[in-house]
């Protein structure tokens, strides 16, 4: 395996994660920032709200979009486990 190989792969790859990571992280930016707002209006000064509806919104967004989020990870996966025989010549 040369390493224009390995560094491509791993170029896909975190591509990948990065795909994969940015629907909970969005979700999660956009709920703290409505709770942020809505404490400051309000001036409630309670540190756990934002990380309870944080976590809920990504654990939601998790169970929802779950299968088409797997889905390019499991696509890849398989491809890179297919092209280990001509990688490693």
């Amino acid at each position: 395996m040369t390493q224009s190989v390995l560094i491509s792969q791993l170029h896909a790859m975190l591509g990948i994660v990065l795909l994969l990571s940015l629907p909970p992280l969005l979700g999660a930016l956009a709920v703290g920032l409505v709770i942020g707002i809505l404490q400051a209006v309000t001036q409630i000064q309670d540190q756990s709200l934002p990380v309870a509806f944080k976590l809920l919104v990504v654990i939601v967004i998790m169970v929802l979009f779950g299968p088409l989020l797997v889905a390019p990870l499991v696509s890849r996966s398989s491809q890179l486990f297919d092209s280990f025989p001509t990688m490693t010549q």
